[in-house]
């Protein structure tokens, strides 16, 4: 996938326009260096577009397209449509001023995904939070940021958030460990009321958790927190995602993608049952 620290983090739209125009390049069986020659452009361009890391401007999408051989007028405008699509911001757009580029495309690819699962040893995730959780866990991590600057990004927090209950919304799967449920972040109040929104949660048909408890002792994802998203799209593979303090990581060849899934499904089988994450967190509520 483009590296998300370049200039305009890609949409899941423009991945996709990127992919299919490879296809066709490749069906065509012209080189990059053919390609950019019909655009007057160079051979490091066209790659840039076929991986996402540039917009893709209308007219040379059309001249691509004339390039490999595409001639059905349906077909050249689903490309045209696709691409006018895949330009346009994205909703969370309006959050730039607070929104690093680097984690623009993590929601671009959660308001995509079909399937959204994910490790989290320290912090509820972000789709789960309580805004007052929310608040304190932002003020711990950005000791820097302005009062204004953590409401601007609770507010995008919270607006994730009503992906959950959208039609057609995607599946949450989640393993959290103990930590999480018994550090201690804004308080008892914050901690009971986040408690219960994650036992709300698990009322969802299409949020499933599960609590690593420290019982079961070491499991293969020790090292950190990671996400792993699945498309109802085609051309787009399994994509893995893990963060630092200064940026994030975007995985989507087969090999590494399949690392962090075998991780996840051996902590799936290693943790407590979902069908017992209500009774856990209504344990853990009452000795908060």
């Amino acid at each position: 996938m483009a590296d998300p620290r370049s200039a305009g983090a890609p949409t899941v739209l423009r991945v996709v326009l990127g992919k299919r125009l490879q296809d066709l390049r490749e069906k065509a069986g012209l080189s990059f260096e053919r390609a950019a020659a019909a655009l007057d452009v160079t051979h490091a361009t066209i790659r840039r577009m076929e991986k996402a890391e540039v917009g893709l401007k209308l007219p040379y999408v059309e001249k691509l397209l004339a390039t490999y051989g595409v001639t059905d007028e349906e077909e050249i405008e689903g490309f045209l449509s696709l691409a006018r699509e895949a330009n346009k911001p994205g909703w969370w757009h309006r959050f730039r001023d607070v929104l690093p580029e680097w984690f623009s495309a993590f929601v671009s690819l959660e308001s995509e995904a079909n399937l959204i699962r994910a490790y989290q040893p320290h912090y509820v995730p972000g789709l789960l939070q309580t805004e007052d959780y929310a608040a304190a866990v932002l003020r711990a991590g950005m000791p820097h940021a302005s009062a204004a600057d953590v409401d601007r990004i609770v507010a995008l927090r919270m607006e994730r958030q009503s992906l959950l209950t959208r039609e057609h919304a995607p599946m949450l799967w989640v393993v959290m460990d103990e930590t999480v449920l018994r550090r201690p972040i804004g308080g008892a109040k914050v901690m009971r009321d986040q408690v219960t929104r994650l036992m709300e949660a698990t009322a969802l048909p299409n949020v499933r958790l599960q609590v690593m408890p420290f019982a079961a002792g070491p499991h293969p994802a020790m090292y950190g927190p990671f996400h792993i998203f699945r498309f109802p799209i085609p051309e787009l593979p399994d994509i893995a995602y893990a963060e630092s303090l200064v940026g994030a990581v975007y995985f989507d060849q087969r090999n590494d993608v399949s690392q962090f899934l075998e991780a996840l499904d051996r902590m799936c089988a290693q943790a407590a049952p979902a069908h017992t994450t209500e009774a856990i967190l209504g344990g853990f509520r009452k000795e908060i």
